[in-house]
This record gives structure tokens, sequence and C-alpha cells, in this order.
């Protein structure tokens, strides 16, 4: 896989915000190929294409990317926050493509996807709205917000440099698609929660009282759920069930 841009096909270009769009879309085209079903490229959609940029011919996933450069971050800025949560509900909703590079060498130093069952509210933050004296007054933004992203919704194709699998690639994306049966935001957000509150315990193997310490975290989450253990058991039957984690021994678990 090469890592770099060619920066000659960007050479007409004055706007630096375009030259990286151009250097960008250009390396997924020539070097990414579909996390889903494995083709070996990807078809780029025509400009002015609103969300997606790219698609699978053969899966028709789509795919919208975002470039940055430096480190990955804990956000990404995206566009309007009122569209972002009319798309949460969408089955068009693109799947997201995420890449850092080094603006020096225009070398790629992470590229990742974030599968689109991962998009829930709790990942949107709301801007603040532009001010009166602006252009676009009262237009209000958001951002993604990557630390509120299970580690399985991450799925990199590179990180820090380093070339991941292709199988890997591959595998990390089939074990979370059970994700996209859960149709009800809320019944997914759940799954995402208690996803998140078992890599936060750190091992492979653990209990059902290790999930249990994040009772409280969970509460202020659902304030209206008073049942939060008999919730959090139930979530962990699902995730068992989709072999996200295997049952072990009684009130023991493995993450698969």
């Amino acid at each position: 896989m090469q890592l770099s841009f060619t920066p000659s096909i960007a050479a007409n270009y004055t706007s630096p915000s375009q030259r990286i769009r151009v250097l960008s879309e250009d390396w997924v085209w020539r070097t990414i190929f579909c996390p889903n079903c494995g083709r070996a490229n990807i078809t780029q959609y025509g400009n002015n294409r609103p969300a997606a940029d790219f698609y699978c011919q053969d899966c028709h996933e789509e795919y919208e990317l975002k470039s940055k450069s430096g480190n990955v971050g804990t956000k990404i800025v995206d566009g309007a926050y009122s569209t972002m949560i009319e798309r949460l509900g969408s089955s068009t909703n693109p799947n997201l493509f995420m890449l850092s590079y080094d603006l020096s060498s225009y070398v790629v130093t992470n590229f990742m996807v974030i599968p689109k069952h991962f998009f829930v509210p709790e990942i949107i933050e709301k801007r603040k709205p532009l001010s009166a004296t602006a252009k676009r007054a009262g237009w209000t933004g958001c951002n993604i917000l990557l630390n509120n992203i299970p580690e399985s919704g991450k799925v990199f194709f590179i990180r820090n440099g380093q070339i991941t699998a292709r199988n890997n690639i591959l595998s990390k994306w089939q074990k979370t698609l059970f994700l996209r049966e859960k149709k009800e935001i809320h019944a997914k957000g759940w799954l995402l929660d208690i996803m998140r509150c078992i890599e936060k315990i750190g091992q492979k193997n653990f209990s059902i009282e290790d999930v249990y310490r994040f009772e409280k975290e969970l509460s202020k989450l659902y304030p209206e759920n008073n049942h939060i253990k008999p919730k959090i058991r139930q979530q962990l039957q699902v995730l068992r069930d989709h072999n996200y984690i295997e049952f072990v021994s009684r009130g023991r678990y493995q993450l698969l």
C-alpha cells in the first residue's frame, strides 16, 4: 500500500483546501478497497453530491471522506447539526472515511473507516450558532466525537504509519454488522454504551460485576431507566448472541 499523495495532480490548484481535497480523494480512489465486501477499488462520485464521496459498485456501500493535517484528534468538524441528526435515522447515511496526513511530506499517517451503524446522537456535538454578524448568522454546525465511539467502530487501514492486514480489516468490519439490525437509535445506543464499558475494563476476560461498576455512569446517560443492572444483563445477552462476546461460566465473559 502506497502511503504518499501524488502532488503533481493538484499543481493547478492554488487553494490549500482544494489541493488537499484533490490529493486525498485521488489517494483513496487509488489505494482503498471496500471494507464491506473487499472489492479492490471503490468508485468516486462526481462533484457536489451531498454526503457521500465514494461508493462500491459491488455491495453499494457509500463513504464520506474527511481529511485532517496532523493527528486525528478527538473530534471531527462536520456540517450542519440538524442535517446530521436527520441522517442518523436514514439507511442512506454513509460510512465515514477519516484520513490524517503529514503536510510537510504529503504522507498518509492514519486512515480509518467508521461504519455508519456506529453513528448515534451521543457522538454528535452541537456547536454554537454563528453570530448575528456572520454571513450565515444562526447556522449551527456539529462535531463528531471520536472518543464516544468504541474502538470496535474504528476500523484502521493505517494506524500511526503502520498498515493493517487486509483480512483483519474485513474481519473487524464484519464483527459489528449486527448493529444494523437495530433500527431504533435508542436500542443501538445502549449496545454501544455497553461495548464502551467492556473496553474500559481493559481485559479480554471480564465478569458481570466489572460491567456493573458502570451503573452510575449509565444512570446519568439514561436517567429515566430505574433498572440499569437488568438492562446491562440484557445487552450482554445480545452481544453474546451475535458473537461479540462469549459466555465462559456463570457471570463471566470473554471478548472475542
